[in-house]
C-alpha cells in the first residue's frame, strides 16, 4: 500500500514506496532486472526529523536518487510523542522492521546481505529511531550494525534536559504547528509536557530517549567503528547547539570513529540541504566514496 496525496499537491509523496508500518515505508520501484552499481549503496536509511511529514522528505528522496540511482530507499518517519514516550524496548520493536528489510525476513530478493547501507539521520528525534534500530540489530545478531557512511544532519545535541528544555519545547511546538492554538501556548504546553516527563524518568530511573541515543552513536558494540560518518550542522540551529554537535563528534574521533565535519553558514535546523543543496549532496557523495574506498 502506497502512501497518500498531501492535499492540492497533486504529488504523493511515498509514490513507489510500500508501507511496512506507519513508521517504516521502502522503495518498491526498483525491479529485480534493474542493474546495480557496486560503487552505490545497496540501501539508504532515512530517518527523518520529529513529526516530519512525507512531503517534507520529498527533496531530500529526489536528492539520492539523483546521486545513487539504483539504492533502494527506506524512509523511518519519528513521531515525536512515540520517541518520548515508548520504553526503549518498544522502540526497538518498532524498529526491528527496519532491521528485517536490511538483512532478514523482509529484505528484497537479489539484494545481497553485505552492510553496503548509508545511514542518514536528521534531528534527535530521527536520532532515536537510528539508535532503535542499532539495538534491534544488536540484540538480534549479538554485534554492531553493520553500515559503510553516518549522515547526521543537524544532530545529535546534548542530553542535558534543563538547558536544553526551551530548545527542545519549541521543537514540540513546530511539529504541533496544525494544532488551532498560538504557537506560545504550545509552547508552554510542551515545557510543561516534558518537565513532566523528566521528573517521572527521574523517579522510575528511566534513561530518557535522547541520552540513550546520543550516547550510542559512540558505542562500538552498538555503532560500527569500521564505518565512516559526517555531522553537518550550523551556528544558527536554534534546536540543537553547534558547540554540542562538535563535542559528540570529537568524542567520537578520539573514540577512533573515521569523522568528518560541514560547518554551513546561516541554515537553520534541518535546513542545510534546502539553502545549500550541491554543498550539501556533494559532501555526502565525497564521504560515501572515501567510505566505500577505505571499506
Amino acid at each position: 500500500m502506497s502512501g497518500t496525496s498531501t492535499p492540492g499537491s497533486g504529488i504523493d509523496p511515498l509514490e513507489g514506496f510500500t508501507r511496512i508500518t506507519d513508521q517504516v515505508y521502502v522503495q518498491t520501484h526498483l525491479s529485480p532486472s534493474t542493474p546495480t552499481n557496486p560503487t552505490n549503496p545497496t540501501t539508504i536509511v532515512i530517518y527523518g526529523w520529529g513529526d516530519a511529514l512525507p512531503k517534507h522528505v520529498l527533496k531530500y528522496i529526489a536528492g539520492y536518487r539523483a546521486l545513487f540511482p539504483t539504492s533502494r530507499i527506506v524512509l523511518v518517519f519519528s513521531p515525536i510523542l512515540r520517541a518520548l514516550l515508548q520504553s526503549l524496548d518498544a522502540r526497538t520493536a518498532n524498529m526491528q522492521p527496519v532491521v528485517d528489510v536490511l538483512f532478514g525476513t523482509l529484505m528484497k530478493k537479489g539484494i545481497a546481505l553485505d552492510g553496503n547501507t548509508l545511514m542518514h539521520c536528521m534531528s534527535n528525534t530521527g536520532g532515536i529511531n537510528l539508535a532503535a534500530t542499532m539495538n534491534a540489530y544488536r540484540t538480534q545478531h549479538k554485534e554492531p550494525l553493520p553500515y559503510k557512511l553516518m549522515v547526521l544532519d543537524s544532530t545529535p545535541g546534548s542530553a542535558d534536559f534543563w538547558p536544553n528544555i526551551g530548545r527542545w519545547s519549541r521543537a514540540m511546538a513546530l511539529g504541533a504547528a496544525g494544532v488551532p492554538l498560538p504557537f506560545w501556548m504550545m509552547r508552554l504546553i510542551a515545557f510543561a509536557f516534558l518537565s513532566t516527563l523528566q521528573v517521572i524518568g527521574w523517579v522510575i530511573r528511566r534513561v530518557s530517549a535522547a541520552k540513550y541515543s546520543v550516547q550510542a552513536v559512540n558505542q562500538p558494540e552498538l555503532s560500527s567503528l569500521a564505518a565512516r560518518r559526517v555531522y553537518l550542522y550550523s551556528k544558527e540551529d536554534d534546536i540543537i547547539h553547534w558547540q554540542d554537535i562538535e563535542k559528540h563528534a570529537s568524542a567520537a574521533r578520539t573514540k577512533g570513529y573515521d569523522v568528518d565535519t560541514e560547518l554551513f553558514e546561516g541554515t537553520p535546523h534541518v535546513g542545510h540541504m534546502r539553502e545549500w543543496p550541491e554543498r550539501y549532496w556533494g559532501k555526502i557523495k565525497e564521504n560515501w566514496d572515501a567510505a566505500v574506498k577505505g571499506g
